[in-house]
């Protein structure tokens, strides 16, 4: 993949701000660094950065993707209250992949597990 600044500045800003903002979140902290990025691009370089399997897309909330500079394999979790993703690691269930690959002989090249529920910050509020 050929170099760009502002594909750097997208990544930077993305790593900064690990709170899996969606495209729109993200253009929003850009702009306050490179005032002239339009969000087309911003959306076309989340969209190649997640093709290229150097972030994560996340799909299914709120009708819009949010983004994972985290690419190691983890699982998310989705507060259906407040639309905060969290990351859960998979040594919560470390054997899944290899379940599912002696279970069906098929082979996992990649998985994206989403739980969805209710936070801790959102239960204590109740």
């Amino acid at each position: 993949m050929k170099y760009s600044r502002q594909r750097e500045l997208i990544l930077k800003t993305l790593r900064e701000n690990a709170v899996h903002p969606t495209a729109e979140q993200l253009y929003q902290f850009i702009r306050n660094e490179e005032p002239t990025i339009s969000l087309a691009t911003v959306y076309r370089n989340l969209n190649t950065l997640a093709e290229k399997g150097i972030i994560k897309k996340i799909e299914g909330l709120e009708n819009m993707a949010h983004f994972d500079h985290q690419t190691h394999n983890h699982y998310h979790f989705i507060c259906t209250q407040c639309h905060q993703i969290y990351d859960i690691p998979c040594d919560i269930a470390p054997q899944l992949a290899e379940n599912v690959e002696a279970q069906t002989g098929m082979t996992v090249t990649y998985y994206d597990i989403s739980f969805r529920g209710i936070c801790n910050h959102c239960k204590n509020r109740n």
